[in-house]
């Protein structure tokens, strides 16, 4: 009986306590709902469209960490243009002009540094190019290492609209054909081992630092961005970075490797012009992408370096083939590509920097100059510079460097003579003085420097380690077949 009424209570109590709740929740006072955000003013809508328009900050116009999809697009078209320069473009045309039985040698080296490039500047050299929290001149932080925080959203410090992703995937493609260029120097006579050991060691010693000098936020020699820069260089697409770097290192590295068996005395005619003018056709249009995707916008800057690339190209072709016609009687192939390439590599550094009738002069040197550095000084000193690395990327990146200087205008891009930067680091008085040309001597002094320098202690370092060459009998035989167990071609009766 106690228990009954215990129970009864219980219940009561039970349902007294939830007839209370729900009285009280009658007339408790609701919380108030969160005030809308207020709708963005006329000003800042327009404003967020004219910074847009103009590839400018953002800031104040609600449209903050977002990526523009016009200028996106283009970095992203650019990406795959840069890309297709080294597959296919440059395997083509190192491997066309290659004996047969080294083609697949080629083919396999540009394809071994595609993939080991993307390790390394995923796992650390965006991180050591384009990270900030060294609060260095020469190398650049840790804060990016495995891509961390590079996610869809814009690293204002480089570009206001376009995704850090892309922007990094961008710049991969830059540091991918940069070593790449490097084995047409040492073509048909490296081993593969070497050549993965030696371009490990080079990117951090040499890619990553001379990036970070010439285009990090806090760059060393980043003379339109930095207003700390002790050297107020302007390299708008690689003339320092890419080809001067790569051109004196493939000179030094060839040097010390030794020639190729039976060079000077047995035949090593290229095997198949036809793939090399392939070859060179899409060099010729991934170049687009190299210098126009270097203004980092679908803008003004851009369309001006579409148009310089253009011009330089097609006028440094003429000069180099027509040069040939006066002094042999024949215009080859050969010169016609390699005026291409030539013209292609001295507009580099000015693209964005130069008028049209700048990119003709520059194409009229951009085919003279390199002509004679491949015909006439290489053979007075007698270097094995297989495939004119030195002649065409070392030789015509200095003289772009050099060009640079000389014919930039403001009119093209306002950056030179901004009143940020370029007034901080006195870049904006060299341009109106006419004397950029100084700053760009010290920049071409020690990209020589740093790159010699540098690739004759890791030359060492590798002949230590693994070894440069095959075994004579290996080269003679090529190696296609003896280091990658394939051949290029496939006769059958």
């Amino acid at each position: 009986m106690t228990k009954k009424i215990t129970s009864l209570v219980r219940v009561a109590c039970i349902s007294a306590g939830i007839w209370m709740t729900s009285i009280t929740g009658l007339f408790a006072e609701e919380e108030p709902a969160p005030a809308p955000a207020p709708e963005p003013t006329i000003e800042q809508r327009v404003a967020g469209l004219e910074a847009y328009m103009n590839n400018l900050d953002p800031a104040g116009s609600k449209v903050t960490a977002i990526a523009g999809p016009g200028h996106n697009a283009w970095l992203m078209t650019s990406a795959a243009l840069v890309l297709f320069m080294t597959l296919p473009g440059l395997a083509l045309f190192y491997g066309g002009l290659v004996r047969s039985k080294n083609i697949l040698s080629v083919m396999a080296q540009c394809m071994g540094i595609t993939g080991l490039v993307a390790i390394l500047w995923y796992t650390f050299g965006y991180s050591l190019v384009f990270g900030a929290n060294f609060a260095s001149p020469f190398l650049g932080g840790s804060e990016n290492f495995f891509f961390k925080g590079v996610d869809s959203a814009p690293n204002t410090s480089y570009c206001y609209w376009i995704s850090e992703n892309v922007f990094a995937i961008f710049q991969l493609m830059f540091a991918i054909i940069t070593p790449a260029l490097i084995i047409g120097a040492i073509a048909e006579r490296m081993k593969f081992s070497a050549i993965m050991l030696f371009v490990t060691l080079w990117m951090f010693v040499v890619y990553f630092p001379l990036a970070h000098m010439i285009w990090g936020s806090t760059g060393y020699m980043n003379g339109v961005w930095n207003a700390d820069a002790a050297i107020p260089a302007i390299d708008f697409a690689g003339g320092t970075v890419v080809h001067m770097s790569s051109g004196w290192s493939a000179l030094v590295l060839c040097i010390l490797l030794g020639k190729r068996l039976g060079f000077g005395h047995t035949p090593m005619a290229p095997h198949s012009m036809v793939l090399c003018m392939v070859g060179t056709g899409m060099l010729y249009v991934g170049w687009y992408g190299f210098n126009a995707g270097s203004a980092l916008a679908a803008d003004g800057i851009a369309s001006n370096a579409f148009t310089t690339t253009t011009l330089a190209a097609a006028v440094a072709s003429f000069v180099w083939a027509g040069l040939e016609w006066l002094l042999r009687g024949k215009a080859s192939i050969l010169g016609f590509c390699s005026g291409i390439v030539a013209g292609l590599v001295v507009i580099t550094p000015a693209a964005g920097y130069v008028t049209a009738t700048g990119s003709v002069i520059i194409g009229v040197l951009a085919g003279a100059i390199p002509f004679i550095a491949c015909t006439k000084i290489k053979h007075l000193f007698g270097y094995d510079d297989a495939l004119d690395t030195f002649g065409v990327h070392a030789v015509g990146g200095t003289l772009g460097a050099l060009l640079t200087g000389i014919l930039a205008d403001p009119s093209v891009n306002a950056n030179l003579i901004s009143e940020g930067y370029a007034a901080k680091n006195g870049l904006k008085a060299l341009v109106e003085s006419g004397t950029v040309w100084t700053a760009q001597l010290k920049a071409m002094g020690f990209t020589i420097v740093l790159s010699v320098v540098a690739t004759i202690v890791i030359t060492f370092i590798v002949k230590a380690l693994v070894g440069l060459r095959p075994t004579p009998e290996v080269e003679q035989q090529g190696l296609d077949i003896v280091e990658h167990g394939e051949r290029g071609y496939e006769h059958h009766s």
